[in-house]
């Protein structure tokens, strides 16, 4: 296998790290707007798989021209989710398979945003998954740690442990600290306000996909290892919008652990409109709010140094278990930041995200894991992905509640 990995930020370079572990691929190039940073990351490998490249993620034909010319056979979107449609289209004009952590941006109802779907998120390329299938070619969307690991979990759930299903939450909450912030978003905060502030979707068999206004129902939700109780609050997420597609249950949530300070940051952000993603000017520039934002604060792949603690991505599950009796376990994976940053020089959350598309890649290049369309994680047999994290030294947990 030859992979393309389009972005070597903090997930890309955290993919590189973790790859370069492993054999399953004959080559491995790592392709960002800036190369001295893809280099960095390359040089930090010593793998002689491993090649650096100047690319533009803007750009469908540069995609295209240097997947043919490096001729690889998956491309890896590392990028944030605005990049998503030139490099899914690059991905399916060069004839490659495609894998994301982040599917295409969703676009709120015209007039019922906290009520109504708009355009969801991944419906532009699930718009096109015939066109997939019948090329025969692969888009595994939505395969880092939430979505990914989190729908992995839905679908050993589905398979293993219950006859019937009522709801699957996905819920997700730590306990990290940063030395010397009072705020520092520990994952991309271009995405963060993507996803805490658009309507939340909600999924019940009865209703179809429906939404409701940012940071809803909140609750607060027991997370294991030491972590403890966190308040929890609906936010709009891939796993709501792919869990339905593939497994029989009755609703389908996501809740994120952000804590009182969290939302009310978020909340002042949108008051300010500073999260608008249209450019406006600013003393002749143009400028887009929310990159002003990110350019502000801290970039999270630089923060693992002064990240203390655990990040617990998980699956809650209840319905009736395989013996006929009520069931309800909570599914998951913990990160531990001093580890991975003594092991892999990744701050946990990008690693824990990053773990996950390579897996899948090895699975893929064995040809354990194989199909045609446009599928999620939960579309695919989670036996050899759960066995696989367990081989690389990161167990996952399941807890009975």
């Amino acid at each position: 296998m030859r992979i393309l990995v389009v972005g070597a930020g903090g997930v890309g370079g955290a993919i590189a790290g973790i790859a370069a572990r492993r054999d399953f691929f004959e080559a491995f190039v790592l392709a960002d707007v800036d190369r001295d940073r893809a280099r960095a990351v390359v040089d930090r490998t010593g793998d002689a798989r491993f090649t650096a490249v100047a690319l533009d993620a803007s750009s469908a034909d540069s995609i295209v021209e240097l997947a043919r010319t490096e001729r690889v056979d998956v491309i890896v979107n590392a990028c944030d989710p605005r990049f998503n449609p030139p490099i899914f289209a690059a991905a399916y004009d060069a004839r490659c398979t495609y894998l994301d952590m982040a599917m295409t941006l969703s676009h709120p109802h015209p007039s019922e945003p906290h009520a109504l779907t708009g355009e969801k998120l991944g419906d532009a390329q699930f718009a096109v998954a015939a066109e997939w299938e019948a090329a025969g070619l692969l888009a595994l969307v939505g395969i880092g740690v939430e979505p990914g690991l989190s729908d992995v979990f839905a679908r050993y759930a589905a398979d293993h442990l219950f006859r019937s299903i009522d709801e699957i939450g996905v819920r997700d909450g730590s306990n990290i600290t940063v030395d010397g912030e009072a705020f520092a978003p520990t994952f991309s905060i271009w995405t963060t306000i993507e996803e805490c502030l658009n309507p939340p979707v909600v999924w019940e068999r009865e209703r179809g996909w429906y939404t409701t206004p940012p940071f809803s129902e909140p609750e607060t939700f027991r997370f294991p290892e030491g972590i403890g109780p966190v308040e929890c609050v609906n936010v709009e997420h891939e796993e709501v919008l792919l869990i339905p597609r593939w497994i029989d249950c009755n609703r389908v949530t996501f809740k994120y652990g952000l804590g009182e300070d969290f939302i009310t940051v978020l909340q002042s952000i949108h008051k300010l409109h500073l999260d608008g993603t249209e450019p406006i000017s600013v003393r002749g520039v143009s400028v887009s709010p929310r990159d002003v934002v990110a350019a502000a604060l801290p970039n999270p792949a630089d923060l693992g140094d002064r990240m203390h603690g655990l990040t617990c991505a998980g699956t809650w599950v209840r319905g009736t278990g395989v013996d006929g009796s009520p069931r309800e376990v909570y599914l998951y994976h913990v990160a531990d930041n001093d580890r991975t940053m003594r092991e892999y020089g990744s701050q946990a959350v990008v690693w824990q995200t990053a773990i996950n598309p390579v897996i899948a890649l090895e699975l893929l290049a064995t040809g354990v894991w194989s199909g045609t369309g446009v599928l999620g994680p939960e579309a695919f047999d989670s036996l050899p992905f759960l066995d696989l994290l367990v081989a690389h030294n990161s167990p996952w947990s399941l807890e009975v509640r």
